[in-house]
């Protein structure tokens, strides 16, 4: 249930971040309650998965499983760059995210 808790953690803290492209460096009201909220939502579930998992690892997952949908959706939604090095790095990360997700009891 911990992963579970960890996916969601990851789903929303794209959510937040994305969501600040809109807030205007926070000028803007209603994006900028939106990135609160969803920024508490995702702490709130990397919490409940660090009960049940070490806490480096559900940290690393959770800014990982960010990171990767937060680029995905600046290229697939913001004409963000693809270039050989940025898909190069994420896949590393990937496979971290992916490895430490084996190693953990």
């Amino acid at each position: 249930m911990a992963w579970v808790f960890l996916m969601l953690a990851g789903a929303f803290e794209i959510a937040f971040t994305t969501a600040m492209r809109f807030t205007n460096g926070f000028t803007k009201i209603w994006p900028s309650l939106l990135v609160l909220l969803l920024a508490a939502i995702s702490i709130y579930f990397v919490a409940k998965a660090s009960e049940l998992i070490p806490l480096g690892t559900a940290y690393a997952a959770w800014g990982g499983i960010g990171a990767i949908g937060t680029v995905a959706i600046g290229i697939l939604y913001f004409d963000e760059p693809v270039t050989l090095w940025r898909m190069v790095f994420l896949s590393t990360l990937i496979i971290s995210i992916a490895g430490l997700k084996l190693v953990t009891e």
